[in-house]
């Protein structure tokens, strides 16, 4: 899988991006904005699949649930994959199936169908990110990986952004098949770039499978995080279909552990743990992506709901804060292979958590310039903050270890972004149902109508022509409610945020220091 790298090569370790990295650094990039955007831009679309397919928003909400589940069910084996087939080769695999998968969506005749498929869609889109980490770490080499996982981070922050605008414009002008559709050309287009800038892959020896680490950690993460993304539908955590897969899940996952511990060889490496700067990194990540994945439902369905924004519209008044993030993450990138990530995550933190701050007092009539302003603001902090925590965790891990750690942080972030929605959308499910219901405000109920919150009222008045007839002073007072719900909502986001702080204060605050392995590792991954 390796080869020694050339004297040229490592004398220019601490210099800038050489061209062969960017060019690897874009291969990896095109293929993990497909696999993000991809997420967000099925986000928008669940209303479309419950009126094409007739069928209820839970069911639907199942085709970003099946994609998840199948990208935590493959996560665990992509470090093993990596060691036994080579990078190159498990990378252009895993794009097949995705574009296989994609294909597959757009010509779903049911529901049910279209779920198998996200989930084919899925099992190839979960080895893309963690790939892509292994992939540009080894080529950029360890003085540079602060610099190379910014550039990583441009899907990252691309897909929420862009996924909404993308998806209500390809729906909207067209169909909702070209969601899928559109993957194929640049799927292809990724895999015959893969096939040519990639060098050749020529893996070593294979370590022995983890097969019973396997039956553990897979089935184990995907119950749990099933348990979990059921709540919201739910409404409560005491729900029989909350509480078996998770508590089922999590009794896998603790068996997992004791097994890790006492296996040379295991699915997802936890010894990486004893790292120090690894073990802070995790935490912070953790933290933030609970805080940052949870309160990235928010906004949207703010502008939506409360403001009455179409899709493309909230789209376009959040993308401040991708901008924000782009100045940002470069300066980052370079800062963190200078001085360590410790001082730039509590800087981004702390900027971040400033935005929050302004996102607890939103009202019904918050001015969008303020609110594109904060976000603005919010973005610069963003970029200093997630890909400098990865940085944190993988700059010091030797070069047999990185595919593990890059697999690691993935699942770390995927179940702590999973869990921080879920949460959130609890939270804020709470709040707009409580308050009082038109029937205790003497307003006859339309028939057919439940007897819901002023700010439930409020908001379906945008969608049902019965309660489109609410009197005004009524509606407004509901929108009022509903803009207060999302702005405690946001409280518990910041609670969380600020909590980051903590872990994030134990990051290593100076110039990593190279490997003990780093003579010999390769400057490129085959």
């Amino acid at each position: 899988m390796t080869t020694p790298p050339d004297t040229a090569s490592a004398a220019s370790a601490d210099d800038k991006l050489d061209i062969g990295v960017l060019k690897i650094a874009g291969v990896v990039v095109l293929g993990a904005i497909m696999s993000i955007l991809d997420v967000t831009v099925v986000t928008v679309a669940i209303p479309t699949f419950q009126d094409k397919f007739h069928t209820t928003t839970a069911i639907a909400a199942w085709s970003m649930t099946g994609y998840t589940l199948a990208l935590a069910t493959v996560i665990p084996l992509t470090g093993w994959a990596a060691d036994r087939f080579g990078t190159k080769r498990l990378y252009m695999m895993a794009l097949v199936f995705f574009v296989i998968g994609s294909v597959l969506c757009s010509t779903a005749w049911n529901i049910e169908s279209l779920i198998a498929f996200r989930v084919v869609q899925g099992l190839g889109g979960g080895m893309l990110m963690p790939l892509g980490m292994t992939i540009m770490t080894h080529a950029a080499g360890p003085q540079r990986i602060g610099r190379v996982m910014a550039v990583l981070g441009v899907p990252m922050l691309l897909g929420p952004i862009m996924g909404p605008i993308l998806g209500g414009w390809l729906i909207d002008s067209f169909s909702w098949h070209w969601i899928f559709l559109i993957n194929l050309p640049i799927g292809i287009i990724a895999l015959a770039l893969a096939f040519i800038v990639f060098p050749r892959d020529n893996p070593e020896p294979s370590q022995t499978f983890d097969f019973v680490g396997m039956l553990l950690a897979s089935p184990g993460l995907a119950a749990f995080l099933f348990g979990v993304s059921s709540i919201p539908g739910e409404g409560t955590v005491a729900s029989a279909k909350v509480l078996i897969p998770a508590v089922i899940g999590l009794i896998l996952l603790v068996a997992f552990v004791f097994h890790a511990l006492r296996t040379e060889h295991p699915l997802i490496d936890l010894h990486l743990f004893q790292n120090r700067s690894l073990r802070f990194a995790v935490l912070t990540m953790t933290c933030f992506a609970m805080a940052f994945f949870g309160s990235g439902l928010l906004l949207p369905t703010y502008l939506q709901q409360v403001r009455g924004e179409s899709t493309l519209m909230a789209g376009l008044l959040i993308a401040p804060q991708g901008l924000g993030a782009m100045l940002t993450m470069p300066i980052a990138g370079r800062l963190v292979d200078k001085i360590g990530p410790g001082k730039i995550v509590l800087t981004g933190i702390a900027v971040m958590s400033l935005g929050m701050a302004f996102l607890t007092q939103v009202s019904a009539s918050t001015p969008y310039p303020m609110l594109c302003a904060v976000l603005f603001v919010m973005g610069l902090g963003m970029g200093c903050t997630m890909m400098p925590t990865m940085t944190a965790a993988i700059q010091t891990l030797t070069h047999a270890q990185v595919a593990r750690g890059s697999t690691l942080m993935n699942i770390v972030n995927q179940t702590a972004g999973s869990i921080g929605t879920a949460t959130i959308s609890v939270v804020l499910t709470t709040l707009l149902n409580r308050g009082d219901t038109l029937g205790s405000r003497g307003v006859p109920v339309p028939p057919g109508v439940a007897d819901p919150s002023l700010a439930n009222a409020a908001i379906g008045s945008r969608h049902s022509e019965q309660l489109a007839h609410l009197p005004q002073s009524l509606l407004s007072e509901g929108f009022d409610l509903a803009a207060r719900a999302f702005s405690h909502t946001f409280v518990v986001s910041l609670c969380i945020l600020v909590a980051t702080l903590i872990p994030a204060f134990f990051l290593p605050r100076s110039k990593p220091a190279v490997p003990a392995d780093a003579s010999d590792a390769p400057v490129v991954v085959h």
